[in-house]
């Protein structure tokens, strides 16, 4: 099979393209044909040796897939040869075909389409993950989602509006404020041209921010944190922005408000079947119509250099395929 190689630690263009023997399942495990694969910010960390989870060499990139399961090792059940599904393994997902223990798999249903589903498991699982089960998010509650044009937080931006949330959508450009808009967002705020914890303490009225979701960290963390309502709740989901912001404890003190991290990949690893039924609360709301993921460009398996270029400058709105 071909697959996307990362056989040192560098840019996207250090990416290569290399033949491997197609993966025979053992017991409990699933091959399946990847159909696409879908590409997150990590995927421009993890290559250059800068993310959490850092992977033996040579590993392939994609930390989330869909496709059709072509073998099944002993002792699998509830899955066939010809069904359709979706997995997240963290990395190795930019191949013609992947190896997944079964309780990793989730059926896709026939109404959703390949391209769509990939990309649910990473940015939408770590929204719902954020706000369902992190902040305990409430109907009528007000939400500020920093970097919210991106994969994870548009994501954050239907979620949310989905339970009933009132979202401001933060971003950097006015063509990326449509889009938030387009997609859900109730207000939104551009960061270069009003003062972030101004504009949001404005937006949040009388009784405040309810919710932070911080997709981006560096400058941007500590006014969003300012603007928080009493018993707030600040999630941090990660630092696009580049730097760890460093935040004064004795906001939280006079805010009674917390700060709670938002860590996906360990959550699937910690508490699987929570994670799976979040998938399949996804997929319900997908079927329902009520969750719409915007695919922003498909690119083939040859090109994923190209597609990882354009996460890592910031030219992606929503996620990003890749189609062996």
């Amino acid at each position: 099979m071909r697959a996307v190689l990362c056989t040192h630690l560098g840019p996207p263009e250090t990416l290569e393209i290399g033949e491997m023997d197609d993966p025979i399942p053992g017991d409990g495990e699933v091959v399946v044909d990847v159909t696409a694969a879908a590409l997150n910010f990590m995927d421009t960390l993890i290559i250059e040796g800068r993310y959490q989870v850092k992977p033996e060499l040579p590993f392939s990139p994609g930390a989330e897939f869909a496709g059709t399961v072509s073998a099944i090792g002993n002792g699998v059940n509830g899955l066939a040869v010809g069904d359709r599904v979706l997995g997240n393994p963290g990395y190795g997902a930019c191949r013609e075909k992947v190896l997944s223990p079964v309780q990793a798999l989730v059926h896709v249903p026939a109404s959703i389409p390949d391209e769509k589903a990939a990309g649910l498991s990473v940015t939408y699982g770590t929204a719902i993950h954020a706000l369902k089960d992190r902040a305990q998010l409430q109907p009528g509650e007000k939400v500020a989602i920093l970097g919210a044009s991106g994969g994870a937080g548009i994501a954050a931006v239907e979620i949310a509006r989905i339970m009933g949330a009132h979202v401001i959508a933060c971003v950097s450009s006015p063509e990326k404020a449509a889009f938030c808009r387009e997609r859900g967002a109730h207000e939104t705020l551009i960061y270069a041209e009003a003062d972030l914890k101004t504009t949001l303490k404005q937006a949040g009225g009388a009784s405040g921010i309810d919710v932070i979701y911080d997709a981006i960290g560096g400058p941007y963390s500590e006014p969003a944190l300012r603007a928080l309502a009493w018993k707030g709740r600040f999630l941090v989901i990660g630092f696009a922005a580049g730097d760890i912001p460093t935040i004064p404890l004795n906001l939280l003190l006079l805010k009674g408000c917390d700060i709670r991290g938002v860590f996906f990949a360990r959550f699937a690893q910690e508490e699987p079947e929570a994670h799976r039924a979040n998938l399949r609360q996804l997929l319900q709301w997908c079927e329902s119509g009520a969750l719409k993921p915007h695919v922003d460009a498909v690119y083939a398996l040859d090109e994923t250099a190209d597609a990882i270029s354009a996460l890592a400058e910031r030219r992606v709105k929503g996620k990003v395929v890749v189609k062996p």
